[in-house]
């Protein structure tokens, strides 16, 4: 594993980032609107719980396993132009390459994190800063799972078109099924099934265990422990990650 060649991917994702200032801009739009939009419009009900600490803390989940997932996608597209040609004729490993990946969306979605996290503060969302700091670790797992996710994602893709046809095809159904803006507890049992084979469930369940830990709407919000997401999840996130790993560079090597 060459580790000068994983930072400086990683340190190539994260520059591009900085210096897209569209990507920058909708990292802050869009959150901003479904928190406000959405969190403020059901706030009302009579849930128990806050729905707009609820979609906050969805919101932040969806971006960080979604912004990674997006990102090691992103792969193909960096496959097909003249930087990435270099970079897969070089003596570079395979692993390597999908490692630096990880590592670089990785840190690009926890700036976004940051970012969310600041704008829930601006509108209010009420969070102690023992809540604030459980964002940290339970995101930094959200994205990870989400890196291995568009791993395994990307294994079964050829072109940035398959890509761009298939991937909202799996991520924007979660939307709704992870639980993101609306309770997954009393679901039908066909979209229960659905819903428990969405990665994305997990990821946002275990973000929401550790924001509402030792809450009393705990139990009104959150499926499953926090210990028994992140056993779930490692599992997954190894499963995603060997196979998809393997099948990307027994593609390249074919290529």
């Amino acid at each position: 594993m060459d580790i000068t060649a994983i930072l400086a991917i990683a340190y190539r994702d994260l520059l591009k980032f900085l210096r897209d200032r569209v990507r920058v801009a909708s990292t802050l739009i869009f959150p901003l609107i479904f928190i406000v939009i959405l969190g403020n419009s059901f706030n009302g009900m009579n849930t128990g719980y806050s729905f707009l600490v609820y979609v906050f803390t969805g919101v932040f989940a969806q971006n960080m396993f979604q912004s990674t997932a997006m990102g090691i996608i992103s792969l193909i597209e960096d496959r097909e132009n003249d930087f990435s040609q270099e970079i897969f004729v070089s003596p570079i490993s395979r692993y390597s390459i999908i490692f630096g990946k990880i590592m670089g969306e990785t840190s690009i979605s926890i700036l976004q994190g940051v970012a969310i996290a600041f704008i829930g503060l601006l509108i209010g969302v009420p969070m102690s800063l023992t809540q604030m700091v459980s964002l940290i670790p339970t995101g930094l797992v959200a994205c990870l799972f989400g890196g291995s996710f568009g791993v395994m994602v990307l294994s079964g893709l050829g072109s940035q078109r398959s890509a761009n046809q298939i991937f909202p095809f799996l991520i924007f159904p979660q939307f709704f099924l992870a639980g993101i803006f609306n309770p997954i507890k009393d679901l039908p049992w066909y979209l229960d099934i659905l819903s428990r084979l969405a990665p994305m469930r997990y990821a946002v369940d275990f973000v929401r265990g550790g924001f509402y830990l030792g809450q009393p709407e705990s139990d009104l919000v959150v499926s499953l422990a926090p210990a028994a997401n992140l056993a779930l999840m490692t599992g997954l996130f190894l499963l995603f990650l060997v196979v998809g790993t393997w099948s990307f560079v027994r593609s390249e090597q074919n290529r």
